[in-house]
């Protein structure tokens, strides 16, 4: 039953459950990341394959990730060759029309946010950490700058 708080707002009890989480705002993708084909992805049920060993400039497939405002992370893995180089852009909507860049942090610094475009020229496997309660509910990855790099992006959440 609502709860009348002090301000006039009402308050809602919240329950517990030993539910699992429900993910059906997600889209089930293949492991190669086509969702028309309806197979489960390898790995974890919520892992959603955006990029898969892209080598060219891109703009990733958008994932909605409906209601859901908790904690979400991105893993960017790239094999570079020589000279390489590739500019990763974390982009989010509310209306899916217009996208801008969301605040991220790394695995190393989780309190530390940023919000710019990420520079990668190296081989390297990174976590980006993706706040609770930002105001996107739509996703998508872009690259840009690509030289001698094949980079796959998985989101988790």
């Amino acid at each position: 039953m609502p709860v009348q708080a002090p301000d006039a707002t009402y308050v809602q009890a919240v329950s517990l459950t030993n539910a699992p989480i429900q993910t059906a705002a997600l889209t089930t993708v293949s492991a190669s990341g086509d969702p028309a084909s309806g197979a489960l992805a390898s790995g974890p049920a919520t892992a959603i394959p955006l990029l898969v060993a892209s080598t060219a400039a891109e703009t990733s497939r958008v994932i909605d990730r409906g209601g859901y405002r908790g904690p979400a992370a991105l893993v960017v893995a790239n094999v570079a060759g020589s000279t390489p180089a590739v500019t990763l852009n974390i982009r989010g909507s509310v209306d899916n029309v217009n996208f801008y860049n969301v605040a991220y942090a790394l695995v190393a610094t989780p309190n530390t946010v940023a919000v710019a475009a990420i520079a990668i020229t190296t081989t390297a496997t990174t976590t980006y950490l993706l706040p609770t309660d930002q105001a996107w509910r739509y996703l998508l990855v872009a690259t840009s700058a690509i030289t001698n790099e094949s980079t796959t992006v998985t989101y988790f959440q």
